[in-house]
């Protein structure tokens, strides 16, 4: 026969397990649907995104408004930016998953970049004066990394339909678009792997604050 008290602590511990269990369905419903969280490993974002920063990412399928140029995005880099298994066996990959959705590690097949060019758009690098050129027009950068070039690589690419050319705001050290010229797919990221847009710094609290990561009006004509 149990006792009472006993009864009372398993009754408490099962209210606890379902508290925690309805907690993390929730979050996990959340993070699926409408918010997530990422880790910032590099300074390819730099000055707008910083290494060990935690970052609040509004999904595009919360967000009806369009990508557009100048926009910063997450996105899902397999098949583009990284490859489509990791190769490391499918256990491998759940303990990764695991440890990347509680933020135990940064997430490997996850990043974040601004748009240069959407589809129907030809990106050109770079000009007389050493800007890039979109559709002819030299594009204003005010958020590249002070002292970095816009670009030391020469590029000349017409952004097909359904795809986006990226870059790092950190120039001088970011890899993107362009380190896969040449590659299949030619660096270019299918709009449907975008995640979402960076809203706000969450960690570390001294640079807790909104983000404002859309494109201006000088950036989407």
């Amino acid at each position: 026969m149990v006792r009472p008290e006993r009864q009372s602590r398993l009754r408490g511990w099962r209210s606890v397990v379902l508290a925690v269990t309805v907690a993390l369905i929730v979050w996990g419903v959340i993070r699926a649907l409408v918010l997530d969280v990422f880790y910032i490993p590099s300074g390819s974002m730099e000055p707008l995104l910083a290494p060990g920063d935690r970052i609040a990412v509004v999904r595009t399928s919360s967000d009806s408004e369009p990508i557009r140029r100048g926009d910063v995005v997450v996105f899902d880099g397999r098949g583009s930016f990284a490859p489509l298994s990791s190769g490391r066996g499918w256990g491998a990959d759940l303990v990764q998953s695991a440890a990347e959705w509680f933020g135990l590690v940064p997430n490997e097949t996850v990043y974040v970049k601004r748009v240069i060019g959407v589809g129907g758009d030809h990106v050109r690098c770079c000009t007389a004066g050493g800007r890039i050129e979109v559709n002819g027009e030299p594009v204003d950068e005010p958020y590249v990394y002070a002292g970095d070039a816009p670009s030391t690589q020469a590029f000349d690419v017409v952004v097909p339909s359904g795809r986006l050319w990226l870059l790092g705001d950190h120039r001088s050290v970011s890899s993107d678009s362009r380190a896969l010229l040449g590659a299949p797919g030619g660096g270019l990221v299918r709009t449907d792997k975008v995640i979402g847009r960076p809203t706000a710094i969450l960690w570390p609290l001294d640079r807790l604050g909104g983000l404002t990561t859309h494109a201006t009006p000088k950036d989407t004509h």
